[in-house]
């Protein structure tokens, strides 16, 4: 028997895409409680009393929080990384890392880049009548970094996938929030990372109260309007709590990865990709799409091979067997067709001719074109951002780009003649809405006094 479910009929194909879909709610129900301030409380419970204390003792109430939760013991005036500690980190790092972190930074910057629309676009839509819009960036960024227990693992590619994006857009002012270990230090990696990225200040602070001390700003941490960036269930209760006093990029789900594959593909290439994503979490979700039952079967062998001396074996087998599936379809077009059903955060298309399947597929965060291109790619070195919409999200938004850090206005001119062509139709729609106000401002304009 296989570890991973091969699956060929598109009914049972399409359930096993909603039970990975729906993973995220296999835990709902009471949940776990924890005893943080003297009482049993929930996860959501326990957020909503950070967010209180940090809004009303700042700092204060950050360090508390960090010494209760973490064990770690600063100062108030040890929360912002200093710029001691910024060069100690910079001599510190090996110059393989430095390279590959500079490199990295540059495929970033010139991704982003290419995608920066006009700052300004204008046309004449009839005699009279210019209209346009302009971009212009949000002034704070908050962007917080998971970095496992006492910040033990850090995610430097992160940091440069979400903040080199927004200092192209114009981002002036960007936070970092992380974790630190228990005497207040932060990985020298991520310190780095940090600064090739343009981050202006870096908040020694993990969790919720991290979350909460971004959106509500402290003594030492300016308040941000949007705050990005993965986290455990405490930081994505918080991002959700604080929505709305400011904005979000999403909530970020486990890693997940759909592959298309012809008879041509390689099953050990195959089999690599779905692991790499697999080992992720236990959550991670890794399906194979294919018309070819030779690849499938072939594929679930390449699997148990490859799985033998992974070292986050438990892990990958975990996600595998529980979240994953070989699905063997009836054609291409409908591996199309279920592939957009789950909508997964990473698409690899190794067929022959990639391109001719892209007008087929309409759902997907990031889609990695050829045999040869690894989603891998995508999680360092390409360019594109690898913070992407997880869960079937992609149905509906998009992950990082300079777009998360844009807004739009409107722009809008018409001079007296054009105004004076719309007062009748103007004015019918206010009076039918009961807003008289609304038709009288228009008319003002144009009555004797006026003239």
């Amino acid at each position: 028997m296989s570890l991973i479910p091969l699956l060929n009929g598109e009914e049972e194909i399409r359930e096993r895409i909603q039970h990975s879909l729906s993973r995220l709610g296999l835990d709902e129900g009471e949940g776990p409680r924890f005893n943080t301030f003297g009482e049993e409380q929930s996860i959501p419970e326990i957020v909503g009393t950070i967010i209180q204390r940090v809004k009303r003792k700042g700092d204060a109430a950050v360090v508390d929080c960090l010494k209760r939760i973490d064990g770690a013991e600063l100062q108030p005036e040890g929360l912002l990384a200093s710029p001691e500690e910024l060069k100690t980190a910079r001599e510190s790092i090996e110059p393989e890392l430095e390279q590959a972190l500079q490199l990295m930074a540059n495929r970033i910057r010139r991704y982003a880049q290419e995608m920066m629309p006009p700052e300004q676009h204008w046309f004449e839509s009839e005699k009279g009548h210019r209209l346009g819009h302009r971009f212009t960036a949000i002034d704070n960024l908050g962007s917080y970094v998971p970095g496992g227990l006492g910040g033990s693992t850090p995610l430097i590619s992160t940091v440069l996938m979400n903040l080199v994006p927004a200092v192209v857009a114009g981002v002036k002012s960007i936070v970092v929030a992380t974790p630190c270990n228990r005497e207040g230090k932060v990985h020298p990696a991520l310190l780095r990372a940090c600064e090739i990225a343009g981050a202006t200040h870096i908040y020694k602070a993990g969790g919720a109260q991290g979350i909460a001390a971004m959106a509500l700003g402290t003594e030492s941490c300016p308040p941000c309007s949007k705050i990005i960036g993965p986290g455990n269930a405490f930081v994505q209760e918080a991002k959700r709590q604080l929505y709305g006093r400011i904005d979000i990029d999403m909530m970020a789900g486990p890693s997940e990865v759909a592959v298309i594959a012809d008879a041509k593909a390689d099953p050990a290439v195959v089999a690599a990709d779905l692991i790499a994503q697999a080992e992720h979490d236990a959550l991670a979700s890794s399906f194979l799409f294919t018309d070819s039952p030779e690849l499938a079967e072939a594929v679930a062998r390449a699997l148990e091979l490859q799985l033998e001396d992974l070292p986050r074996r438990d892990i990958a087998s975990a996600s595998l067997r529980d979240f994953g599936a070989l699905c063997v379809c009836s054609d291409l077009q409908a591996a199309c067709r279920l592939s957009d059903a789950m909508a997964p955060e990473h698409l690899e298309l190794s067929v022959s001719n990639p391109e001719a399947l892209l007008p087929q597929l309409r759902h997907a965060g990031a889609i990695f074109m050829g045999y040869d291109c690894a989603e891998v790619m995508g999680d360092y070195t390409a360019g594109p951002s690898h913070t992407l919409p997880t869960c079937g999200a992609a149905r509906f938004t998009s992950g990082i780009t300079v777009y998360s850090f844009l807004k739009s206005s409107s722009l809008l001119y018409l001079d007296r003649e054009a105004v004076r062509s719309d007062l009748a139709p103007l004015t019918a729609m206010a009076r039918a809405e009961n807003l008289e106000g609304h038709a009288r401002s228009a008319e003002v304009r144009f009555m004797e006094s006026q003239k």
